[in-house]
C-alpha cells in the first residue's frame, strides 16, 4: 500500500475499500449527487451503491435499488467520519512525523546480511582491542580514557 503515491493505488483507494458497507455520498463531474450503501469500489474508483437515492443537478430526485458509477465521472466521495481513524490515515501520520523514512514496523536490529556485516566488524574491533561492548555485558573493553 502506497503512502507516497510512488506505486500502489494510494490512500484515496484504501479510504473507499475501507468505507465499503457504508452510507456514503458521491457527487459527480455534472453536479448530480447520490447518497446509498457503498458495497464494492475499484482502484480505479469504480464504485457499486445500493439503495440509491439521486438528487439531480436540476433538484430533482429518483432512486434506484442498483447503480454503478464510473470512475472517472466521480468528483467527490463523501465518506462516515468515523473513518478519520482508518489504517491508511495513521501509516500517513507515522511517514510525516519521521518525514519519509518511519522505522520498521518489527525490531529495529539489523537482519540479514546487514546484521552479519556489523557483526562481524563488531568482533573485528573486539579482538583488536578497540572498545565495544562486552558480549558478556561488562563495560566497554580499550585503552584508559577513550572514550
Amino acid at each position: 500500500m502506497s503512502v507516497t503515491g510512488k506505486r500502489g493505488i494510494g490512500v484515496p483507494g484504501i479510504l473507499l475499500y475501507d468505507a465499503e458497507g457504508t452510507v456514503v455520498t458521491v457527487e459527480t463531474k455534472n453536479g448530480d449527487l447520490y447518497r446509498g450503501l457503498l458495497t464494492d469500489s475499484e482502484d480505479t474508483m469504480n464504485l457499486t451503491m445500493q439503495q440509491v437515492h439521486k438528487r439531480h443537478a436540476d433538484g430533482t430526485e429518483s432512486t434506484a435499488d442498483l447503480l454503478y458509477l464510473r470512475g472517472n465521472q466521480v468528483a467527490m466521495v463523501i465518506v462516515p467520519d468515523m473513518l478519520c481513524k482508518a489504517p491508511a490515515f495513521q501509516r500517513v501520520m507515522r511517514w510525516k512525523e519521521y518525514k519519509g523514512n518511519p522505522p520498521s514496523l518489527g525490531t529495529t536490529e539489523a537482519r540479514g546480511q546487514a546484521a552479519a556485516i556489523i557483526r562481524k566488524t563488531q568482533e573485528k574491533r573486539r579482538s583488536m582491542g578497540l572498545g565495544g561492548p562486552d558480549p558478556a555485558g561488562g563495560p566497554p573493553r580499550g585503552p584508559p580514557g577513550a572514550a
